[in-house]
């Protein structure tokens, strides 16, 4: 589970917090317990219980952490995606799908290519991100169906404008398609 520290490290510090507070009224409430008594017992409390504590919040933070970085992951996944299924994506698309700043979906798809996750072509100054399935299918421009010139549809697939043909950009339509231009 994404995030499950939060909730281990939650319990954790609650039931620590819970455990001293009891503890700490029934010292307070025991009539046979000296003062000094009270501080030894309140001292043993919180250093048996501050440890319980201190791992409850850092599995609290880690998990908080983990959250986000799953988040970042997921939104990485969502521009690979769009990349894949429509062939080309615009930045300024992918703004307006993702509802994040500009800078920070380039930055997103410079760790995708960093990361070697991310192979097509991107034109930074028109803004525009190709999948490689894309660019090897329209490497010749010509329609596997007719030969007629190729044109991006978007949503996923190039159609020729001449005979219709629909061709779908996956990997396995890319490969079947360059089979049948052999």
């Amino acid at each position: 589970m994404i995030g499950g520290g939060r909730t281990v490290g939650a319990i954790l510090m609650a039931v620590s917090l819970v455990l001293l507070a009891g503890f700490s009224v029934w010292m307070v409430a025991e009539p046979n317990i000296t003062g000094g008594g009270q501080a030894l017992g309140l001292f043993l409390a919180l250093l048996t219980m501050g440890p319980v504590f201190g791992i409850g919040f850092y599995l609290f933070r880690k998990g908080t952490v983990e959250k986000e970085e799953f988040a970042f992951v997921e939104q990485e996944k969502k521009i690979l995606n769009m990349v894949l299924t429509q062939g080309q994506v615009t930045i300024s698309e992918l703004v307006a799908e993702l509802q994040i700043p500009r800078d920070d979906i380039e930055d997103m798809i410079r760790d995708l290519v960093g990361k070697q996750l991310f192979s097509g072509a991107i034109n930074w100054d028109k803004g525009v991100l190709y999948s490689v399935e894309s660019q090897q299918l329209t490497e010749s421009r010509t329609c596997p169906n007719c030969g007629g010139k190729l044109e991006f549809a978007g949503k996923g697939l190039i159609v020729c404008p001449y005979c219709g043909a629909e061709v779908f950009l996956t990997k396995r339509a890319a490969a079947q398609t360059a089979g049948v231009q052999n």
